[in-house]
């Protein structure tokens, strides 16, 4: 591998994106602009990046190995993400611009109480912080294999450098630079993955017919299963993805501040509209090189690593598949690794600003100083617990991680559904004791499931999580009427 060259790339990227950065923020600095981007982001740029943001590094290099081992199963949770969005569309938007909301938990303080405000932010930030330092470590842990280690950098000092990057353009407008600069990673990622597509094929030497006839006739091309014990029965994942995309995108201040960011209500809806239509179509793409992949393996006789999330590594970042596939490989990773970091960092200063610190009760300047210190914070906290993954140096740890992230959703979806589709309110107080037993509570449930049945709950979790939250505020509201 070139490391000249790598380091040529990595230099180049970030300096297209400072340069983003200096241009969107060199009149927009103040908190307006970093929060919701002054109301005036495009429609059409705010869903091209949010491609790249919700395509994180983790997908990047993880979907195509599923194919291995789940076939093109995942199209299945892929079409239930679309009627999320437009559940997202035509329930949730109308609501956050209705409110005028820079949070949109705020909206759980109207409709019930300043402790459910506060405790579902809370769960945002925990969350958040979490699953995007997770993220972020899985990606920077594959560039540490291949690259850094190989020039004698440590990794506290790639994570460092990397999250310094990230802060460095996003400091001075947050999500006004950060809808042009995803416009851009997302660029670069859909470019990177349609390369190494046509670097495979190039390599196995296919006309595009018989890159199809390949594909489709492989034993892996199984979208559909139907056997009510399997995992990934239809019914289960497409239910979970309108479950799992309500929850992660819409209840998520992370990819809702990009929406609210628009100029009206219609032009937001216009940017999910335009996204859920090319979810799809993108996750089909990294499923077909997973395939390729895959008859690449077997056609050069090459062993395969036995995780599924290293076989596109494997190929790409070694020079297996040539020096251009290396280079594409790295735009394709940064793309997808910062471009959910970066509006990560942004939407957890915002949600503490905003939610924790009530910034807008103070005077603009010292409200714009407040969020200065926060942001490099929480970049600090963003460095530590990374840290502290690396130190622990074990896999089932991140994926406890992501497991919990996950069960933190839950109470989200249940506070936001009870003040949607129910008049009552419940009791305040209780909420935060609700909605922390709900999460064990769920557990406990999947436990006594598994022992007495054999079967293993996976994201319809998310929904029985959500579902006690539920009952938990509607039997506190029934109490406090009597």
């Amino acid at each position: 591998m070139n490391s000249l060259l790598i380091v040529s790339i990595i230099v180049l990227y970030f300096a297209v994106l400072l340069v983003t950065s200096y241009i969107t923020g060199k009149k927009h600095s103040d908190n307006e602009a970093f929060f919701i981007g002054n109301r005036q982001s495009p429609w059409y740029v705010v869903a091209i990046g949010m491609i790249g943001a919700s395509i994180s590094g983790v997908t990047f290099v993880s979907v195509p190995g599923w194919v291995r081992s789940t076939d093109m199963t995942y199209i299945q949770m892929a079409l239930g993400f679309f009627f999320g969005y437009m559940f997202i569309a035509h329930v949730l938007l109308p609501l956050y611009y209705k409110l005028n909301l820079t949070s949109i938990y705020t909206y759980l303080q109207t409709r019930m109480g300043v402790r459910a405000y506060k405790t579902g932010a809370s769960f945002f930030l925990l969350s958040k912080l979490l699953g995007a330092a997770a993220r972020l470590y899985i990606v920077v842990m594959i560039m540490q294999h291949y690259i850094f280690d190989t020039w004698g950098v440590p990794f506290y000092v790639s994570v460092t450098v990397i999250v310094a990057l990230i802060f460095l353009y996003t400091f001075r407008s947050g999500i006004r630079t950060i809808i042009w600069t995803d416009l851009l990673q997302t660029f670069f990622l859909l470019a990177a993955l349609i390369l190494i597509i046509w670097q495979v094929i190039s390599q196995l030497d296919f006309s595009f017919s018989e890159t199809v006839s390949a594909i489709t006739t492989n034993e892996h091309f199984r979208i559909f299963e139907f056997d009510i014990k399997s995992p990934q029965n239809f019914f289960k994942q497409f239910i979970s993805g309108i479950f799992v995309v309500i929850a992660m995108t819409g209840l998520d201040q992370d990819m809702m501040q990009k929406n609210i960011s628009c100029r009206n209500l219609k032009e937001a809806q216009k940017n999910i509209y335009g996204y859920a239509w090319t979810f799809v179509p993108i996750n089909f793409l990294f499923l077909c090189l997973g395939i390729l992949l895959l008859i690449f393996a077997q056609t050069h006789q090459i062993e395969l690593p036995a995780v599924s999330d290293q076989i596109l590594p494997s190929f790409a970042a070694t020079g297996t598949l040539g020096t251009a596939v290396v280079v594409f490989f790295m735009i394709g990773l940064m793309s997808a690794a910062f471009s959910s970091a970066d509006s990560a960092l942004t939407s957890l200063t915002t949600s503490f600003c905003v939610d924790i610190l009530e910034t807008s009760k103070r005077k603009p300047e010292i409200a714009k100083s407040i969020r200065l210190k926060t942001h490099i914070y929480i970049s600090i906290i963003f460095i530590l617990t990374i840290l502290i993954f690396r130190i622990a140096n074990n896999t089932s740890i991140i994926n406890a991680i992501y497991i919990m992230v996950s069960y933190t959703y839950g109470p989200l979806i249940g506070m936001f559904a009870f003040g949607l589709f129910t008049k009552i309110r419940p009791n305040d107080k209780w909420i935060p004791a609700i909605c922390i037993l709900s999460p064990g509570l769920s557990f406990l449930f999947d436990m006594l499931i598994f022992k007495f049945t054999g079967y293993k709950c996976g994201y319809e979790l998310l929904i029985i999580n959500g579902l006690i939250t539920f009952i938990g505020l509607w039997i506190s509201g029934n109490i406090a009427r009597k």
